[in-house]
């Protein structure tokens, strides 16, 4: 009797359009969900790469308000990098927001070290943030994209 074959993993991307495919990050969206992902591809993204990143990302939501999802999957990061994550979290989200971008879901690599690094400067941006702009933004983080598609 011969065996079955091994399941293989289900690629999520493939039900996602390419927006764009680079060194640090490819970007995809689904139109028809509002999403979009992007899936960052080395252990540290230059902080000009990481803002190019977004500017393709902004480009489409201005264009788009049909989007209102964005899964960052950062699980291949292996730097944290302070002033990345304050202009995204600050000035990106809060553009963002403005077109309609309010759900947030975020995949982190596993290393105990950088989700702890993660927590304290989200708690410090935070602070920053007023109450109404808190309470327009959904961020939740994730172990995987399939979870953060059900959320």
């Amino acid at each position: 009797m011969k065996e079955p074959a091994p399941e293989q993993p289900v690629d999520v991307t493939d039900n996602f359009l390419v927006l764009s495919q680079a060194r640090f990050a490819d970007i995809f969206y689904q139109e028809a969900t509002g999403t979009i992902l992007c899936v960052l591809k080395e252990e540290y993204v230059p902080i000009k790469h990481f803002k190019d990143t977004f500017a393709q990302i902004t480009a489409l939501v201005e264009g788009n308000p049909v989007y209102t999802k964005f899964i960052f999957d950062k699980r291949a990061l292996r730097a944290f990098h302070q002033p990345s994550m304050e202009w995204y979290f600050i000035e990106w989200k809060t553009q963002m927001l403005d077109h309609g971008l309010y759900q947030h879901r975020k995949l982190l690599p596993e290393a105990a070290w950088f989700r702890k690094s993660v927590e304290i400067a989200r708690n410090q941006i935070l602070n920053n943030f007023s109450d109404q702009v808190k309470a327009k933004l959904d961020i939740r983080y994730c172990e995987s994209i399939e979870e953060a598609m059900a959320q």
